[in-house]
């Protein structure tokens, strides 16, 4: 099972949740940034559809792949 983390960072004048050393969008606090990233932490882990997914990796490519909807990563947000 994949295992993901997002860390809640400061970022670009604000604060962000990072994953494998990508960023989020920038929010103007703390607590913004964390309720972002564990909202996604809560939508990556409801089992669902099979669906096409694209992602950054931390060199800056993109890759798309197909998610299985029942192979669903364990999520922590710390910070």
């Amino acid at each position: 099972m994949t295992k993901i983390t997002y860390e809640i960072v400061k970022h670009d004048g604000g604060w962000a949740y990072r994953a494998n050393g990508t960023y989020s969008e920038t929010f103007a606090s703390h607590d913004a940034a964390r309720g972002a990233a564990e909202r996604v932490a809560r939508e990556q882990m409801a089992v669902g559809e099979s669906a096409l997914i694209s992602y950054e990796d931390s060199e800056g490519h993109w890759h798309k792949e197909v998610s299985p909807g029942n192979d669903r990563p364990a999520v922590k947000v710390r910070g």
